[in-house]
């Protein structure tokens, strides 16, 4: 696996206001993820731009702990993060279209993170990036699909 990004969408029964308060909680993630089990704001974060969260994952290997800096806050249309403030992105963004909304959920692995996976692996670098990119293309349809169920029960 090489495509350092991927993105999926579903279309919501739902308003795009009603989808980004919902995608943009980071406190209910372990509602629809799959490997973020946890995430709670900073001390005085309000989900803004600039805010920072830290998230708690979980797979069957190990379990760790991020901080991610909010790089987009724009109600109704985009939510995202930086993880570590620089080494992947991963964002919603809100699309209104007849039927509701078109949730498209993107994860990009940035070089911040390639070198940091360098640094950190070695020579086991591609392997990690690659369970990693792995877990993004499979968790991303996972995650719709749960926030989808989530959204349409209310």
């Amino acid at each position: 696996m090489t495509d350092l990004t991927f993105s999926d969408s579903v279309v919501v029964a739902a308003s795009p206001d009603v989808l980004y308060d919902l995608v943009s909680d980071v406190t209910r993630t372990g509602e629809w993820s799959p490997i973020c089990v946890a995430c709670w704001w900073d001390e005085g974060a309000t989900g803004e731009a600039g805010d920072w969260f830290t998230g708690r994952n979980v797979t069957p290997e190990r379990t760790w702990e991020t901080r991610s800096l909010v790089a987009v806050a724009d109600r109704g249309r985009e939510f995202a993060w930086l993880v570590g403030g620089s080494r992947a992105r991963w964002g919603y963004t809100l699309e209104p279209v007849d039927r509701g909304t078109r949730l498209t959920e993107s994860w990009e692995f940035l070089p911040d993170g390639l070198a940091l996976m360098a640094e950190r692996y070695g020579e086991d670098a591609q392997h990690q990036v690659e369970v990693r990119t792995r877990a993004a293309h499979e968790g991303i349809p996972a995650t719709l699909a749960a926030m989808q169920r989530i959204a349409e029960a209310g």
